[in-house]
């Protein structure tokens, strides 16, 4: 019986910690709307649609591969948080990386890049396309961008988390948002799952 109560009072103890870490945390993210549907080009040169990741929590950012300052900056930042996420990375937690140069960011391009950020492919996409559909994919989800005549593109930086039913639930601008934050809320958005 002894054993009994102390299993319980741990139980107690432990549910307590857990609605504390709720409260503290806040209110589970908002549901902005239904995240734009689009199909684009892997690094592999496959066709990816966002409703095939169904089921799994998706960042989404913009970038392109012959960026020299912010796009590596905002690249390495997710790696670590995709090291961060361990094992839930890849079946549960998938980053869709899109080039606003598909111009120049081919697959192969884009595979290189992939690489040389230790992206692991299990879990992560580096999509390209047509102009037409990166700029409808672009509009869709707030990004500016505009090409420079030196070849840079001028873009806005917005990282979306898109939940496992597809509803965009937030979006951080910039590159200096916390990356503990994020790893926050993409593991809320995990939990979510598991809670129904």
């Amino acid at each position: 019986m002894n054993l009994v109560k102390k299993i319980l009072a741990a139980v107690a103890i432990l549910f307590s910690f857990t609605v504390a870490l709720g409260a503290a945390g806040g209110e589970s993210l908002p549901k902005i709307k239904s995240a734009p549907e689009f199909t684009l080009t892997k690094q592999d040169g496959k066709r990816l649609a966002l409703k095939e990741l169904r089921g799994k929590v998706v960042a989404i950012t913009f970038i392109f591969a012959s960026c020299t300052d912010t796009c590596p900056l905002l690249t390495a930042k997710m790696a670590s948080i995709q090291d961060r996420l361990g094992s839930a990375f890849g079946p549960q937690a998938f980053f869709l990386s899109i080039t606003v140069d598909p111009e120049r960011d081919t697959p192969a391009v884009l595979k290189r890049y992939g690489e040389a950020h230790r992206a692991n492919t299990a879990g992560w996409a580096f999509l390209t396309g047509s102009e037409a559909e990166i700029r409808e994919v672009a509009k869709r989800y707030g990004i500016y961008y505009k090409k420079r005549p030196r070849g840079d593109v001028d873009h806005t930086f917005l990282t979306s988390l898109v939940d496992q039913n597809g509803i965009l639930r937030v979006q951080y601008m910039g590159v200096r948002f916390n990356p503990d934050e994020m790893l926050r809320d993409l593991q809320g958005l995990l939990q979510e799952r598991k809670a129904r």
